[in-house]
């Protein structure tokens, strides 16, 4: 169950990324301009951002297996949608609902959490998030060895394609779980930012997030620019190997699990920061363009993806911890957090870069970690979460 869980959140949060190297043929298939390119990432964020705050708390009070097939079922229409789509209009609205329909994931990872036993509770989600994460890093590589072969199209078919197979085996093998909350969806909604108010273990672990996927997304946004610029001078297919590199880092998942299981969450968090901060440490260490800087920037994607997703496991098992009945609110709150603060680290690399190139980029990639750390040391010495 566990590993079919992971696999779920890796196939399904693939669909979020598939579009961000696609760009570019995307947009000139359907006469959309260089600047109006970044709607189609863009609608996709928005959907998703969306689906985190209002649907993804429906699992504290929708039966959940029916509740993840809905979802994926919107994902995979909006799928056949996008890969048929005949205008700009049609292929962004496809983008939104894609978005929507991709939240599924985040109603899975609770539902993880509720199906495994406290004492294995972290390790449960740490191997499913080891799913999720390597869906977010194999998603852009595969598309872009698709579309390459073939043409963007071709990605969403096959994507719509694996959606429905992949129902077909969750509707048979998913057990189902009835939430023991019975209130209107409006009252729901309302309790979220009571949750968000008293609970300062939520609101410090979305904070270590924001900074942290902030950093992430920020290097995978400047990196690519780097490669193909005159320094590296890399292809679109040397770019894909590079960020397939990338996908080792998923292995800290489990091992955060693991450790988040023997309470040493607080201690391995101030480790996860510190090591994304190393990451980027790594890329300074040789003269730029050479063999040996060129290593050191695959280390350094290896040593930030295994920091992010070390700190994204311990937070959710100790959000996870905080009560069994609002656990998919306190998930959307904190994925939202983590949305976020992707959106905003992409959104600042890309500036940085243009007027800095990757020493101011790498700089604001430091800093964020940085202060997580700083945020984390402010916690009680005997505190654990």
């Amino acid at each position: 169950m566990t590993v079919l869980l992971a696999a779920t959140c890796g196939l399904i949060v693939a669909n979020l990324y598939y579009a961000q190297p696609l760009a570019g043929p995307i947009s000139a298939s359907l006469g959309l301009s260089h600047a109006e390119a970044g709607l189609i990432v863009t609608m996709t964020q928005l959907g998703y951002g969306a689906g985190l705050l209002f649907i993804v708390p429906l699992g504290d009070l929708v039966e959940n297996r029916r509740l993840i097939l809905g979802v994926t079922a919107l994902a995979t229409l909006a799928l056949l949608a996008a890969a048929l789509a005949p205008t700009a209009g049609a292929f962004l609205l496809a983008a939104l609902l894609i978005g929507v329909g991709s939240v599924a994931v985040q109603i899975l990872v609770p539902y993880a959490a509720h199906l495994a036993p406290e004492a294995k509770r972290g390790q449960v989600v740490g191997n499913v998030m080891s799913g999720l994460m390597l869906g977010i890093m194999l998603s852009r590589p595969v598309a872009s060895f698709i579309a390459q072969a073939s043409s963007w199209h071709v990605v969403f078919f096959a994507s719509t394609a694996v959606m429905v197979v992949l129902m077909a085996v969750l509707l048979r093998a998913l057990p189902p779980r009835v939430p023991t909350q019975r209130i209107a969806y409006g009252a729901l909604l309302a309790s979220m930012l009571r949750l968000a108010r008293t609970m300062p273990v939520l609101r410090r672990r979305a904070l270590y997030q924001f900074c942290l996927f902030g950093a992430f997304s920020l290097f995978w946004t400047t990196t690519p620019l780097l490669l193909a610029g005159p320094v590296y001078g890399l292809s679109q297919f040397g770019i894909a190997l590079f960020a397939l590199a990338g996908v080792a880092g998923a292995v800290s998942a489990p091992l955060a699990g693991r450790v988040a299981d023997r309470g040493w969450i607080r201690p391995a968090s101030g480790l996860a920061m510190a090591t994304v901060a190393a990451g980027f440490g790594l890329t300074h260490l040789a003269a730029p363009g050479s063999p040996l800087a060129l290593g050191l920037l695959v280390a350094g994607a290896i040593v930030v993806d295994f920091g992010v997703t070390a700190n994204l496991v311990l937070g959710q098992r100790a959000i996870f911890s905080l009560g069994a009945e609002y656990r998919a609110r306190l998930n959307g709150m904190f994925m939202a957090f983590f949305f976020v603060g992707g959106a905003f680290g992409s959104a600042v690399g890309g500036w940085a870069y243009a007027q800095g190139g990757w020493a101011l980029a790498s700089a604001i990639g430091i800093a964020l970690p940085i202060l997580a750390l700083l945020l984390w040391l402010t916690e009680w010495t005997g505190r654990r979460a």
